[in-house]
């Protein structure tokens, strides 16, 4: 079902799985485009939210709008949560987004995955490549620093319900503002409505506190991810890093670079794990890599 959502620039879009999870996302429509559409893929606890400033600028540029979808994987944002904790795995998830994409007949998309959303974008890469035509990993790759993954085991587990959005701004300033100095409280603010759902005027967490359960596993010995990886051989890739990164190590990233022969990388300064995808040069060398991308095609 799509909704227009006459108050503001994209349309509501909710689905349902093939396991019956109602799922939810959206449609910013760039009018009469004939460039590759992207589907941007948030983090492990994250939602659709995270793009709006990204999707409307992609979807508003001039001589080069293109549609761009968000997407609520199950138990974030407003998406149903799954009916057992143990679907909230790369798999499942996958599935969910090969669903939203038959949904909206999307097809050679662009990919734009932070964090776990380039853990998807990787895994299907593997198993229905046609689906993807360009792929943007955001602090993410095959090797995961695993001190960084306690951290956010350890964030994410320790969240706490803040009883007013000034206090929302403030739970994401201490948690998380040591690794994007230059972000101001304004714009916390700005972010607290992204991460955090609303009810009832108030905001509460914007995901199934069930996903935590996902960590004891997640912590244990990683899987070897370079063959997800290597998969993306055949499509363009841009690697986006946050300068104060302990998920994703420049070692990393130039490794995926030599082993990928269309990749390559930029650093977001003074932005830790994950770069919020905001700031005015980030957003420039996204465009442009697109661009490049559709014109490899024409």
């Amino acid at each position: 079902m799509i909704k227009k959502n006459s108050a503001c620039n994209w349309r509501d879009i909710t689905i349902t799985a093939r396991d019956g999870t109602t799922l939810y996302g959206r449609h910013y429509p760039a009018p009469r485009t004939n460039w590759r559409p992207v589907l941007c893929l948030a983090g492990l606890t994250r939602n659709s939210r995270d793009f709006h400033v990204l999707a409307t600028a992609l979807s508003s540029e001039q001589g080069r709008a293109r549609d761009v979808f968000t997407f609520d994987c199950r138990g974030r944002g407003q998406s149903e949560n799954a009916p057992d904790w143990k679907d909230y795995i790369v798999p499942v998830e996958m599935l969910d987004v090969q669903d939203f994409m038959a949904s909206q007949h999307l097809d050679d998309a662009a990919l734009i995955g932070t964090s776990r959303g380039g853990l998807i974008a990787m895994a299907m890469a593997a198993v229905q490549p046609s689906l993807i035509g360009a792929v943007i990993l955001n602090d993410i790759g095959p090797i995961i620093d695993k001190l960084g993954l306690m951290r956010i085991s350890k964030y994410v587990s320790q969240m706490p319900t803040p009883r007013t959005w000034q206090d929302a701004t403030h739970v994401l300033l201490q948690g998380v503002g040591h690794m994007f100095p230059d972000v101001g409280e304004e714009e916390w603010a700005d972010i607290a409505r992204q991460w955090f759902n609303e009810r009832n005027g108030r905001p509460v967490v914007g995901y199934d506190p069930q996903i935590v359960r996902t960590f004891s596993q997640e912590t244990g010995e990683l899987p070897d991810l370079w063959p997800l990886f290597r998969a993306l051989k055949r499509v363009p890739c841009l690697v986006i890093r946050g300068a104060l990164s302990d998920l994703l190590s420049q070692a990393t990233v130039e490794q995926m670079c030599r082993q990928h022969p269309q990749c390559s990388a930029i650093e977001v300064p003074r932005q830790g794990h994950a770069p919020l995808l905001r700031d005015k040069p980030t957003l420039q060398a996204i465009s442009k890599f697109l661009a490049e991308a559709d014109d490899k095609d024409h």
